[in-house]
């Protein structure tokens, strides 16, 4: 059996919603959906997962932090000591207030750079690699969702149409491959 990819493009936001709703309603599973900005409460309408992003981010910034104690102790009490303001230079937590600004500020880099690496390899998005968008419409004014029959092996693909159909649907892709 072919495998087939259903692409319904909906012109609001709204009838995109009610017709995911009522497409997993029916049992269809929706893969993705296509947007020209992010539309709150569909990832689990169509059971998308809630991402790990945060916990790489906060690793990231874990290991900054880390990275920014070691490196001021390293250079600033073990490497070339000074006296500066009358502080200690033998003791490390007597000059950690001082440190705290570098701590910080390492900490969010690292965080950040970390966590926007880790979205665009795993999203696939990096310069030079292939847009996987079905309809270049999607950046600007239509939704699409996109529906593959492998993921709905219940029910053959003209009863998908079917079940698409009585959407409201703006315009229907029907691509086999």
């Amino acid at each position: 059996m072919a495998n087939s990819v259903i692409y319904a493009m909906y012109d609001d936001d709204q009838t995109l919603i009610k017709a995911a709703k009522d497409l997993v309603a029916k049992g269809v599973r929706v893969k993705d959906c296509y947007s020209p900005f992010p539309i709150h409460g569909i990832d689990p309408i169509i059971g998308i997962k809630r991402t790990r992003l945060g916990i790489v981010s906060f690793m990231f910034g874990l290991g900054g932090l880390s990275l920014a104690l070691l490196g001021t102790w390293y250079f600033m009490i073990h490497d070339w000591p000074m006296n500066i303001g009358g502080k200690p230079n033998f003791a490390y937590h007597f000059n950690v207030p001082s440190f705290v600004p570098i701590l910080f500020e390492f900490t969010v880099f690292c965080a950040a750079h970390g966590m926007a690496f880790t979205y665009l390899i795993r999203n696939r998005t990096l310069p030079g690699m292939p847009a996987v968008n079905p309809d270049p419409r999607t950046t600007d004014d239509k939704f699409v969702l996109e529906i593959d029959s492998q993921e709905n092996y219940s029910m053959s693909a003209e009863d998908l149409m079917e079940a698409v159909k009585g959407t409201e649907v703006f315009e229907l892709n029907h691509k086999q491959y």
